[in-house]
């Protein structure tokens, strides 16, 4: 009961800023690490929960006409070949290993969050081949990351489609969603083969996310996602600081 009681209301406050502003993980995973799972095993939990609410939201931006569905074959087949890539490599690792990459990961999430400007930046857009293929290939790298760790996954992808793939910040959160969820489903598979899942936990924690996406969504569609990122970097500050305990002090 315990575990329910600290893994659901982060679960469904990790899906309400994913939908918003995305890193969501960056909530939902310390969750299932402070309620005692390992790593993988925490992982393979929050995505199962996460695809769930992914769904959620990808189909309300959908209706809203934030995704262009024109030519999201390649990048949906891209995002999947990725996420299938990093979920290998991640049950691959020695713990120790995968918690040292995350203090690598975290602080470079946290300036790419702080980097207000990126998102308000007008650039004009590429044609739409060229568009597509720059957003496959950001869709196969960010797919490794998300199979491989994910948490920031969402904020890093949507910065880089409005800096790199010059899209609005409107269609780049839509894609950023559509994307989300093929690397979640893809990285998913292979927890679920290698039996990485709590099932019992994660389908009470996947209605409450998506509540979290169904809320968020909603209100991103009326005021957008400024507020969020100060609690995303304070959330990246409080599971740096427990990494570092467990690292280096109880270690």
């Amino acid at each position: 009961m315990l575990e329910y009681l600290i893994v659901c209301p982060l679960v469904f406050l990790g899906g309400f800023v994913d939908a918003v502003a995305g890193g969501g993980g960056l909530i939902s995973l310390p969750a299932y690490l402070i309620a005692g799972f390992g790593p993988i095993e925490a992982i393979g939990t929050n995505k199962f929960s996460a695809s769930c609410g992914a769904f959620v939201a990808t189909m309300r931006y959908s209706r809203c006409g934030y995704i262009q569905w024109r030519g999201m074959l390649p990048v949906v087949i891209a995002a999947l070949i990725g996420s299938w890539i990093g979920a290998r490599l991640a049950l691959l690792m020695d713990s120790d290993i995968f918690k040292c990459v995350m203090l690598v990961i975290l602080p470079v999430t946290a300036i790419f969050v702080l980097n207000k400007r990126a998102l308000s930046k007008y650039r004009a857009p590429f044609p739409i081949r060229k568009t597509i293929t720059v957003i496959a290939v950001l869709s196969l790298f960010m797919g490794v990351y998300d199979g491989f760790y994910g948490p920031g996954t969402g904020t890093f992808l949507m910065l880089l489609l409005v800096c790199v793939a010059r899209l609005g910040l409107e269609r780049a959160v839509g894609t950023t969603k559509l994307i989300n969820l093929s690397t979640n489903l893809a990285s998913l598979s292979v927890f679920i083969v290698h039996g990485k899942v709590m099932f019992p936990l994660a389908l009470v924690a996947a209605i409450f996310c998506i509540a979290g996406n169904y809320i968020g969504s909603k209100y991103f569609m009326r005021k957008g996602a400024g507020f969020v990122k100060p609690l995303i970097v304070l959330v990246m500050f409080i599971f740096f600081v427990k990494l570092c305990w467990e690292l280096f002090v109880v270690a």
